[in-house]
């Protein structure tokens, strides 16, 4: 995704209240080779692309002067309860530095599955995103996860995921951590349930 930044002399609260009040973020950006820059945005247009899953978890082109370069979105704070954001924060990234980024997982093909289909249980997706490491070419917008093959009473974990070339998951002391779990329907778990409740009346 491409986004248009552009340069700010003036920092300080007074400045960056005055930058909101014409509908402008304040920003910066910093990392790799150059010194910390400050940036600022325009809101509605940023507004839209913090809507877009892409703006979150992918490597960005960022212009700024008339000059491109690559960053990553490493913070960004938004009014209580205003539609409005604050500040954002920006990461230069380099071709040959290997990044860490939270990436979204994408379940697929869970209505398909005979866990869905014939026993009629729920999937329970334990994580929505997983933490990985790779060079920016390498990061991928999300990870697509095949689920149309799940069991009763099976559970996926990441061992069962073939990521994508040049993508390792970062585990944070965690083997293998459970991605998705299926649990049985409500209905088969009521019986055991009432159990104690009808051998009570039967005293």
């Amino acid at each position: 995704m491409k986004f248009v930044a552009f340069e700010r002399t003036k920092q300080g609260t007074g400045a960056s209240r005055r930058l909101r009040n014409a509908g402008k973020v304040p920003g910066i950006v910093y990392g790799g080779e150059g010194e910390p820059q400050l940036i600022e945005l325009d809101h509605n247009a940023l507004w839209q692309a913090l809507k877009k899953e892409a703006f979150h978890s992918s490597v960005l082109d960022m212009e700024l002067a008339g000059q491109a370069s690559q960053v990553l979105l490493r913070d960004v704070q938004v009014h209580p309860f205003r539609q409005q954001v604050l500040h954002i924060d920006f990461q230069r990234v380099s071709a040959r530095q290997k990044i860490h980024m939270k990436i979204p997982l994408h379940y697929q093909g869970e209505e398909e599955s005979p866990a869905v289909k014939l026993d009629k249980c729920l999937i329970s997706h334990i994580l929505t995103e997983l933490e990985v490491s790779c060079l920016p070419a390498d990061l991928p917008e999300a990870i697509n996860v095949d689920l149309s093959t799940l069991e009763k009473g099976a559970t996926l974990t990441l061992s069962d995921v073939q990521l994508p070339k040049g993508v390792e998951a970062v585990l944070h002391g965690q083997d293998n951590p459970v991605l998705v779990s299926v649990v049985q329907p409500a209905a088969e778990a009521e019986p055991a349930a009432d159990a104690p409740a009808a051998d009570a009346d039967k005293k």
